[in-house]
């Protein structure tokens, strides 16, 4: 999902980052120019000591895209309750197109004049990695190999005090659960269709092998009593 206004679109519309302790993290913002002019960009944020941002500025031709990398620095301890106040600002004008796209001038986003400045705002998710498996542990989903739940049952029991985030992540969870119960039983069908098929095979090949031997016997034993009428005497 992604945001966006006339000039440029940005996806994803927030920055998720997966935090695990003294490790960096990084996120992929994809800007979309949704014009058929040059497109400057500029990305900012209320806290520039804890993320990295490559290219914070830039310039996007017509009717293309451009990555932006956005790194935060490894973290010596969790935020408190996993909650993040940090805001980005992206912000983009038009420019000429003689502008060189890695060079984008300091005075391209003043806002002076005629010149329009779009801005689009984008928030900061923090997760962790082990996030996922204790929603499933909560909820009762415990997805095995064979892609059956713990409970053996398809009916989802929602426990309390679950954020509408977690529910919907519960969900999704078994959506992915349900599909893969489904690919499994299809490739359970398939399989059983290739054995009946194969014993088919292998009964047609017996029974072609048997009634050829049984031929060849046959044969032989004609021609022995051929042979042996021939060469007794007459009487």
């Amino acid at each position: 999902m992604g945001g966006g206004g006339q000039l440029i679109s940005v996806y994803p519309e927030e920055l998720t980052f997966e935090i695990e302790l003294e490790k960096a993290s990084y996120c992929n913002l994809k800007v979309v120019n949704n014009t058929e002019h040059h497109v400057a960009f500029k990305v900012k944020t209320t806290s520039p000591r804890k993320y990295f941002v490559r290219p914070n500025t830039g310039v996007v031709q017509p009717w293309d895209s451009s990555t932006v990398i956005v790194t935060l620095q490894a973290q010596k301890e969790y935020p408190p309750d996993m909650q993040c106040k940090d805001k980005f600002l992206l912000q983009s004008t038009k420019v000429p197109p003689s502008i060189d796209i890695d060079e984008v001038p300091s005075d391209a986003f003043n806002k002076d004049g005629d010149k329009v400045i779009e801005e689009l705002k984008l928030r900061v998710v923090y997760t962790t990695a082990g996030r996922h498996a204790n929603l499933e542990e909560q909820s009762g989903l415990t997805l095995s190999a064979t892609g059956s739940s713990r409970e053996g049952s398809d009916n989802l029991v929602m426990p309390k005090n679950l954020s509408i985030e977690e529910i919907q992540t519960v969900h999704r969870l078994k959506e992915e659960r349900d599909s893969t119960l489904q690919q499994n039983h299809q490739l359970q069908r398939e399989l059983e269709l290739l054995k009946r098929h194969k014993n088919r095979k292998g009964d047609a090949r017996f029974s072609l092998a048997f009634a050829a031997s049984a031929g060849l016997i046959g044969l032989v034993v004609g021609f022995i009593l051929n042979l042996t009428l021939s060469a007794s005497p007459t009487a």
